[in-house]
C-alpha cells in the first residue's frame, strides 16, 4: 500500500489531484468551525449540550463533522445536496421530461444538475430559517436566544452561502480530484470526530467496553471489504468471425456483477431520507410533529424504516446504474451469447434475475450494518456506537474501497502496481 502510494505521487496529474482533494477537504474542515456571526461562547456550550443528546440533532451533526454543535457556517453540511439529489432521481422516473433529459447524454445531464443546485438551495434556505427558530426557542430544545432580525438574516445568508459553497466543493473534487466530492466530504466529516468521540468513550465507560468496541469494528470492517468486493461472474461467450484471412472472436469472458453493486449510496439515501423529516419535526415546535420526528429517530420504528429504505434504494440505485435490456443488445451486437441462454430477450430476463437474487443479500446485510449497532447503543447507551455505527463504518469504508479503486485505475493505465494485487 505504501509502494502504491508513492507510485501515485510520483505521477504529476495524479499527485497534483490527491493535493487538490486533501486541500479541499482541509478546507472544509476549517470552514466546519467558523461560526454564524451573532453567537457567544456561552450560546455555543449550551447548544453543543442540545445536539449530542438529540437523535434528529446528532444525526444532523454527525454527517456535519460536528459543524452543528458550533452552529457553524457549515451547520447544514453536505445533507440538503444529498437530499435534492434523491428527490431528482427519483422524480426522472416518474417525469417524462427529466427522463429525456437524462438520456440526452452531457447536455441533459447538465440541466438536471442545475435544477438540483436550485433544488439544494431551497432545502437550504428552509433549514436554515428552521434552525434559526429552533435556537430561539426554550432549553432543552434550544439555546433560548432572541435575535434581532438584522443578526437572524446574517446566520440565514451565512448558513445558505455555507450550503452553496459545500456543494461546489463536492462537484469541484470530483471534476478535479479523485474519488466522488460529495461522498469524501462526508468520509472527511465522520472520520474526522473518531479521536475525540474514541478518547471521551475512554473516560466515560472504561477501555474494556472500547476495546471490544475496537474488536468488532475491526471484524465489522473485514465483513464489509468482503462483501464490497464480492462478485457473480456470468460467463459469455463470443462467436468466431472471418473477415478476410483474419478470425475475430471465439474467447470467453465474464459479465461482473457485484453483491452490492450500489456501494454506500443506499445507506447515505436511506440516512437522508430519514434525515429529513425529523430534522422538520424537530424545528417545529408543533408537539404531533416532534412526537413523530422522536418516533423515528429512535426505537423500533427507526430500525423497520431504516431497514426497508435500505433495500429500496439497493434495488433502485442498482436499476439505475445497470440495464440488463442495454447489456444484453449489446452483447447481441458484438456477437456475443452467456452459454445455454438465447441472446436478446432471454439474455436480459436472465441477468435481470441473476442481479436481483445477489442484489437481496447485499441489501440484507447494509441493514443489519446499519440497524444493530443503534440497537446496541440504544440499550448500553456507549457514544461511541452513536457516532461510529455500522452507517458510518460502511460509509467510511465504502467510500475509501471507492477511491482506491480509482486510484488503482489510474495507477494500472501508467503501468504501475496498485493497491489491489
Amino acid at each position: 500500500m505504501i509502494e502504491a502510494l508513492a507510485n501515485a505521487f510520483r505521477i504529476p496529474d495524479l499527485r497534483r489531484k490527491i493535493l487538490f482533494t486533501l486541500g479541499m477537504i482541509g478546507l472544509y474542515r476549517l470552514g466546519a468551525h467558523i461560526p454564524v456571526p451573532g453567537v457567544t461562547s456561552q450560546m455555543l456550550d449550551t447548544l453543543a449540550a442540545n445536539v449530542n443528546t438529540s437523535g434528529a440533532l446528532g444525526l444532523l451533526n454527525l454527517f456535519a463533522g460536528g459543524a452543528l454543535e458550533r452552529f457553524a457556517i457549515f451547520s447544514l453540511g453536505i445533507m440538503p445536496y444529498i437530499t435534492s439529489s434523491i428527490i431528482m432521481q427519483l422524480l426522472q422516473a416518474v417525469i417524462p421530461t427529466l427522463e429525456k433529459w437524462q438520456k440526452e447524454g452531457e447536455a441533459g445531464q447538465r440541466k438536471i444538475t442545475q435544477i438540483t443546485r436550485y433544488m439544494t438551495l431551497g432545502l437550504g434556505l428552509l433549514e436554515s430559517l428552521g434552525l434559526v427558530a429552533l435556537f430561539q426557542s426554550a432549553p432543552p430544545t434550544g439555546l433560548g436566544v432572541q435575535f434581532d432580525w438584522v443578526t437572524r438574516g446574517l446566520i440565514v445568508m451565512s448558513l445558505l452561502a455555507g450550503t452553496a459553497f459545500i456543494m461546489w466543493m463536492g462537484e469541484l473534487i470530483t471534476q478535479r480530484g479523485i474519488g466522488n466530492g460529495m461522498s469524501l466530504l462526508i468520509f472527511a466529516n465522520i472520520v474526522a470526530r473518531f479521536p475525540a468521540t474514541t478518547v471521551q468513550a475512554f473516560q466515560l465507560q472504561g477501555w474494556f467496553w472500547v476495546l471490544a468496541i475496537m474488536i468488532a469494528v475491526a471484524g465489522i470492517v473485514a465483513a464489509i471489504v468482503f462483501i464490497e468486493r464480492g462478485q457473480r461472474r456470468i460467463p459469455v461467450q463470443y462467436a468466431k468471425r472471418i473477415v478476410g484471412r483474419r478470425v475475430y472472436g471465439g474467447a470467453g469472458t465474464y459479465i461482473p456483477l457485484k453483491i452490492n453493486g450500489a456501494n454506500v449510496i443506499p445507506i447515505i439515501f436511506a440516512s437522508s431520507v430519514l434525515y429529513f423529516p425529523i430534522v422538520v419535526g424537530q424545528l417545529s415546535n408543533y408537539a404531533p410533529l416532534v412526537t413523530v420526528a422522536n418516533a423515528i429517530s429512535l426505537g423500533p420504528l427507526h430500525w423497520v424504516l431504516t431497514t426497508v429504505l435500505i433495500v429500496f434504494f439497493a434495488y433502485f440505485y442498482t436499476a439505475l446504474v445497470f440495464n440488463p435490456i442495454d447489456l444484453a443488445d449489446n452483447l447481441r451486437k458484438q456477437g456475443g451469447f452467456v452459454p445455454g441462454v438465447r441472446p436478446g430477450k432471454a439474455t436480459a430476463t436472465y441477468i435481470e434475475n441473476v442481479l436481483n437474487r445477489i442484489t437481496l443479500p447485499g441489501a440484507l446485510f447494509l441493514a443489519a450494518i446499519a440497524v444493530v449497532p443503534t440497537i446496541l447503543f440504544e440499550q448500553t447507551k456507549m457514544s461511541l456506537l452513536q457516532q461510529f455505527g455500522g452507517t458510518s463504518i460502511l460509509i467510511m469504508v465504502g467510500v475509501a474501497l471507492e477511491t482506491m479503486t480509482q486510484l488503482e485505475s489510474q495507477l494500472k493505465m501508467r503501468n504501475y502496481d496498485g493497491f489491489f494485487k
